[in-house]
């Protein structure tokens, strides 16, 4: 290239032209770049927000997501981390969070004195003034009421535990009508195996079933039913006598229903869902399982399934039903509450159909939000114990929460053969007593 022309570019490049050319490029650049900072910055305070779900759903884990999902699409401000308890209690995943300050936004408690003690201290927010509480049914809002009259959670339905039953083989095996005492009850399971059939399905690897069912059942007719005005009350001052015949009837019943062979194989490896699905499948006559579970066992796999009152009394004697609260949730008093909170009434109004067409449950509240399902025979159910001279809630309403936790190991072991029904009925003696000594807490 000519020295000429060598200085003919270096004057252009440093010519006044030249330099406005350059300075409108580097501010359109910056334009550019600042528009680009200011979209990242739109898109950070878009989802500014994120709160932490603790949630017991061991039966409807995918629903809990999508609710999280359309929760997350009506509000794009807020994101919804969800976490799933494990193990056999509510009780057992929360207490940790709770002795190490690591609260989720919100949580899944039982309607018990723990939880109303933790709305005592603050732990759990206020829900009084939230529509979901103005929405949750009057016979349910007293086992949501600490004894100060702080409102603390909102029940996830209306509880009860059952008996699923298959009707086809109750035919085969000539069962003309289900039993109504728990003579009847082992006859019917006689006849059945007899038959060919497997009578019952046991989820021994979650003892929280046979705590709600077998457990539950036993208490309130031999327990509940013999101190029917103050048997919290002696729960809670530790004069409630677990000592006696009454109580070790209790888990002698859960022991005698598996020596005689009426349970599946494997039963004490059997899980939740291996459960559930063993009744579905048709692999056994009957279920001992909650309402919120209805949803997949009465929609068994080519039969049709019934339900009825497990007959856990002794003959001439009026069955005392197994009915309450079921697990609810909470808000904690986090730097997050308020959006919790509006989370929770999310939950409980437009995202319910989402989990209650799943479990086909009883809905806990007085209206519900868009089309739901639920089950007929549940709802007669419901409607035909709740009007029985006495009923009981379920185990984790009123036992102490370390008993709760004691109850589940406690019931493997009698089956297991480690203890005798009558060891196991004097270590929860020892533990509700020990309880009311400490407050119960």
């Amino acid at each position: 290239m000519g020295e000429g022309r060598i200085k003919r570019i270096a004057a252009w490049a440093v010519s006044p032209a030249s330099r406005l050319l350059a300075a409108f490029l580097l501010c359109l650049l910056a334009a550019c770049g600042q528009d680009a900072d200011n979209d990242a910055a739109d898109q950070t305070s878009f989802a500014q927000t994120q709160i932490t779900a603790l949630v017991w759903a061991p039966d409807w884990p995918d629903e809990m997501h999508r609710i999280a999902d359309a929760f997350h699409h009506a509000h794009p401000d807020i994101s919804v981390d969800v976490q799933f308890m494990i193990g056999n209690s509510v009780e057992e995943n929360l207490k940790p969070k709770v002795a190490t300050h690591n609260l989720p936004d919100l949580v899944s408690v039982n309607p018990n004195a723990y939880s109303a003690e933790l709305a005592e201290q603050g732990v759990l927010a206020e829900l009084g003034e939230t529509a979901a509480w103005d929405n949750m049914l009057e016979s349910l809002k007293p086992d949501w009421t600490s004894r100060h009259g702080k409102r603390f959670g909102i029940s996830g339905g209306v509880a009860a535990t059952l008996i699923y039953y298959n009707k086809e083989m109750f035919k085969r095996a000539g069962i003309a009508a289900p039993p109504t005492n728990f003579e009847e009850f082992l006859a019917a399971c006689a006849a059945l195996k007899k038959a060919g059939f497997t009578p019952m399905v046991w989820t021994g690897a979650f003892p929280n079933t046979l705590a709600n069912g077998p457990f539950s059942f036993g208490f309130a007719n031999n327990v509940a039913a013999r101190h029917p005005h103050d048997w919290k009350q002696r729960i809670a001052d530790g004069s409630l006598d677990l000592r006696n015949g009454d109580a070790v009837d209790i888990f002698s019943k859960i022991k005698l229903i598996a020596d005689k062979g009426y349970l599946q194989r494997g039963y004490m490896n059997t899980s939740y869902d291996e459960g559930i699905q063993l009744f579905a499948d048709g692999k056994a006559a009957m279920a001992f399982q909650g309402t919120w579970s209805s949803g997949a066992l009465m929609h068994g796999k080519d039969f049709s399934a019934g339900v009825f009152v497990p007959p856990w009394n002794a003959r001439g004697k009026t069955v005392v039903p197994v009915v309450g609260s079921e697990t609810g949730f909470a808000v904690c008093d986090t730097r997050n509450k308020k959006a919790a909170l509006q989370f929770l009434e999310f939950i409980y109004g437009e995202g319910f159909a989402i989990q209650q067409n799943k479990r086909q449950n009883i809905p806990p509240l007085k209206q519900v939000s868009g089309k739901v399902v639920s089950d007929p025979q549940i709802v007669d159910y419901i409607r035909q114990v709740t009007q029985a001279p006495l009923t009981a809630p379920l185990y984790y309403s009123y036992l102490p929460t370390n008993t709760i936790d004691l109850l589940h190991p406690l019931l493997q072991e009698v089956l297991f053969g480690q203890i005798s029904p009558r060891q196991a009925a004097l270590t929860l003696d020892r533990s509700v007593r020990h309880e009311a000594r400490t407050e119960n807490k």
